[in-house]
């Protein structure tokens, strides 16, 4: 795994989930889902009401049901996962209404996301950014 992660936080958290979730390296969706909820602190902090680890299952209802407070770029980012896990779409699922509410670091997240998940198709090769990168509160990346 060289996945370029915000910080070491978010690189601790991903290799938890992915423990937890006993998610195989080949297993892009999984890895794309969690590098996003891994990688924003308020998802992270409400990872089990947005997946299931015990049936290994997106839990879609809880960005409808209004039972857990999301910002938008949270509800952004879930939608995005969810998409990349398992092709999940509503109304707001389109590139738009998913990346114009992001903040650079989660832009970024959600790039990296989209990255992993394309990571053995052709057009990711254009894309990619340096590996074992870390971004830094300026918005640089540095090794």
């Amino acid at each position: 795994m060289n996945y370029t992660f915000i910080d070491n936080f978010h690189k601790n958290r991903y290799l938890e989930l992915i423990r937890i979730a006993r998610v195989s390296g080949y297993d892009l969706e999984r890895q794309s889902l969690f590098y996003i909820i891994s990688g924003n602190k308020d998802l992270y902090s409400k990872k089990n009401v947005i997946y299931d680890f015990y049936e290994n299952a997106i839990l879609s209802d809880c960005i409808i049901s209004g039972e857990v407070d999301f910002c938008s770029s949270s509800k952004a980012l879930i939608r995005l996962a969810y998409n990349l896990y398992n092709g999940y779409t509503d109304n707001y699922t389109n590139p738009l209404s998913l990346l114009y509410v992001l903040d650079p670091k989660n832009l970024f997240l959600a790039y990296q996301a989209i990255l992993i998940r394309l990571q053995n198709s052709a057009s990711c090769l254009v894309l990619s950014c340096p590996k074992n990168m870390i971004m830094l509160e300026d918005g640089k990346l540095a090794q």
